[in-house]
């Protein structure tokens, strides 16, 4: 077991670190307040290869693999979630496409993810009616002479109003639950396709998040990825590479967190010395320190069984549940440590609470995580 990166590794987890210091950190309060897109971002993260990391070469990726995966993530969300899980996003579009597409669906829209001429993909599961259930999807795709005919509705895109490729799974049959939902390859300027108002959220709210309207969009037969009426395994293994991505998220709002407050907590006096020295405090510090490195060892756990091309599920979901309550936890015990300071705007504490909590619910919530895990444990004692 080596816990060392490898150069290619340390190489990524740098060009990532470097970047988030010099391009999202100093943004990120204006992307924060201002609600906008971080598209000039994108597009420079594009030209460093850190939206193909883990996608071939000859595509336009870099070919580095689920581990660097994993620590560029972290060191991007350091800085800004927003801008991350839009890289978090279209990476694993990259991946989808480049694992289930055949030739001639990849060499179209590969390389367009990994150089940002698509600016970010778009994963286009949950409905209205189905979130934690896809099986009750009812967005359906007609067969027709030239194709598909696609109608229905989505929610909760990230990057909704600036994607170039949506990855969209709909209905191709009445077979019932998962059953019968197929996966489609869907351009953003696609004649019918309606991208909603971003929401109003709590946090990240740099990265837009719409609804999608399909009426009546016209497909050819080369957007059906993979085979007909098997959309939903599909959707199941991007989202198992997705949850080590937020999972790295998390742990890189959470570190982001922690060493602000412990910085913040070694100057600060109180009765006459720093706050860091009263044993209530060192108590967060250990707490948020212990539960933050066992959050990195899980997620790069489960980064290198993908690696390996070892099965993964259980370990991706564990990462995602444990890595995104304890960030949370850590953001929460910062802003505690703060005070009344870390209540307000003046520091970046409140806007790491704002942004982690939705690493609790996106990609699964901790409720789903823990089906995942306690089914895949059950099975293991069937006789």
């Amino acid at each position: 077991m080596d816990f060392e990166p490898t150069e290619t590794q340390e190489m990524i987890q740098n060009t990532a670190r470097q970047f988030a210091e010099r391009v999202l950190a100093p943004k990120a309060p204006a992307l924060d307040r201002d609600h906008s897109f971080p598209k000039e971002s994108l597009a420079e993260a594009a030209e460093l290869g850190l939206l193909g990391i883990n996608v071939p070469a000859d595509l336009g990726g870099v070919e580095a693999g689920a581990v660097a995966y994993s620590l560029a993530i972290t060191e991007l969300a350091r800085a800004c979630a927003a801008t991350t899980v839009a890289m978090c996003v279209s990476n694993m579009v990259a991946e989808v496409v480049n694992h289930f597409g055949n030739a001639d669906q990849r060499s179209e829209h590969v390389p367009k993810l990994c150089s940002g001429e698509y600016v970010v993909g778009g994963f286009a599961l949950s409905e209205t009616g189905a979130g934690s259930d896809p099986g009750a999807m009812t967005t359906k795709a007609r067969k027709t002479d030239k194709g598909w005919v696609l109608d229905g509705s989505k929610l909760w895109i990230t990057s909704g109003t600036d994607a170039g490729l949506f990855v969209v799974w709909a209905r191709t049959s009445d077979a019932p639950g998962t059953k019968g939902i197929s996966c489609f390859l869907v351009p953003g300027d696609a004649p019918g396709v309606t991208r909603g108002k971003a929401e109003e959220k709590m946090g990240q709210r740099g990265s837009p998040t719409t609804a999608l309207e399909f009426e009546g969009v016209e497909l050819g037969e080369e957007a059906l990825l993979g085979e007909l009426e098997r959309g939903f395994p599909i959707a199941m293994m991007a989202l198992d590479g997705g949850r080590i991505g937020i999972a790295s998220l998390a742990l890189g709002v959470g570190l982001a967190a922690s060493e602000f407050a412990n910085k913040y907590a070694s100057e600060r006096k109180q009765f006459g010395r720093p706050i860091n020295s009263f044993q209530a405090l060192q108590w967060y510090m250990a707490d948020s320190h212990t539960e933050l490195s066992a959050a990195r060892l899980l997620t790069l756990r489960a980064a290198s069984l993908k690696d390996a091309k070892q099965p993964f599920t259980r370990e991706a979901s564990m990462a995602k549940l444990y890595s995104s309550e304890k960030a949370f936890q850590a953001c929460n015990r910062a802003l505690q440590m703060l005070g009344g300071y870390g209540y307000t705007q003046d520091f970046p504490v409140e806007r790491y609470l704002r942004d982690v909590r939705v690493t609790m619910i996106y990609e699964g919530t901790s409720e789903v995580q823990r089906l995942v895990i306690g089914r895949d444990i059950t099975r293991q004692f069937k006789s």
